[in-house]
């Protein structure tokens, strides 16, 4: 498989970036809209996107640590550099912490964890109580919904930062940083 170069990036890194960004970031308006207005039909489908979503966020990790961080196009001030790796390590660590608290709080709270009707883990039903559920660990679950709730908010920062930082690159520095990101050279 092709390496990144500081000139062009590998067409692996340009299709795992864009499609964890594309699914991520629709996740997190699909569960921010979930959560304002109490919109449970779309639960399921949420958790089994994650899920899947997971798998590819885990062969992304294992492909940029194979690959190396990607190299800037040109130098920049100290403090742009920091930032830039700052936000770049908060988005790896963040794409991989979702998934894992939202699985977290879904099987911890009983309600099990299913991908499209494919059961992983069965829901843990409250046999005194019909259409709910029984924790199999508050405390884990609720470490998992704290976990998915503060790192969301999290996200959606660190994703506005990159998209800012991409846009300077494009029309402030006019470097070729968006266009490598878009598989150009």
């Amino acid at each position: 498989m092709t390496k990144d170069s500081k000139q062009k990036l590998s067409p692996m890194t340009v299709s795992l970036h864009w499609l964890v960004a594309v699914v991520f970031i629709t996740l997190i308006v699909v569960g921010v809209y979930m959560e304002e207005n109490e919109v449970f039909f779309l639960y399921p489908i949420h958790k089994s996107i994650g899920i899947l979503l997971f798998s590819v966020i885990l062969i992304r990790v294992i492909w940029r640590i194979k690959n190396g961080w990607t190299q800037p196009v040109s130098q920049y001030k100290k403090i742009e550099q920091i930032g830039a790796k700052t936000i770049h390590w908060m988005l790896i660590i963040g794409t991989v912490m979702m998934p894992i608290s939202g699985m977290l709080m879904s099987g911890a709270g009983g309600h099990g964890l299913h991908i499209f009707g494919l059961e992983l883990l069965p829901s843990n039903p409250d046999e005194w109580n019909l259409g709910k559920v029984m924790p199999l660990n508050k405390s884990l679950a609720g470490l998992g919904h704290t976990l998915h709730e503060l790192g969301g908010k999290i996200m959606i920062f660190s994703i506005t930062l990159h998209i800012i930082g991409a846009l300077k690159h494009h029309f402030i520095d006019k470097d070729s940083t968006l266009h490598r990101m878009l598989g150009k050279k």
